[in-house]
């Protein structure tokens, strides 16, 4: 097992990584709309996303990995009324590539934010 630790997203605000790698396959935690710098990005659910795909990206590339190679996702909103606007964003991220995806609106999310998103990919 490897741990996946980047200073191009934020740091982990608890015990835990920004991601693992084990057995040719990157997890990793939830990323919020944090900058790299631990700013919280305010802002409409697409502003919000965008910045949850900056931070994927960087840990995605710490991983080995990228977008293309995501095979997971889970989506967690704070209002399934942003899911649609959220949706847009994210698929402006994968293109046409198009992994397999769980979307659930959950009561609260950390700094109360309106989305987190973790991925699963391969690293080659």
């Amino acid at each position: 097992m490897k741990t996946v630790s980047t200073t191009n997203a934020p740091a982990a605000i608890g015990p835990y990584a920004q991601g693992i790698v084990v057995n040719g396959m990157f997890y990793s935690s939830g990323q919020i709309p944090l900058t790299a710098a631990g700013e919280l990005v305010e802002g409409d659910i697409v502003t919000q996303t965008n910045q949850v795909f900056e931070n994927l990206k960087a840990v995605l590339e710490a991983a080995g990995s990228s977008l293309d190679k995501v095979v997971k996702t889970t989506v967690f909103l704070g209002d399934m009324n942003d899911f649609a606007a959220m949706n847009e964003a994210y698929a402006s991220h994968f293109g046409e590539h198009k992994p397999a995806r769980s979307a659930v609106e959950v009561a609260r999310l950390p700094k109360d934010v309106k989305v987190e998103i973790e991925v699963i990919a391969v690293v080659e």
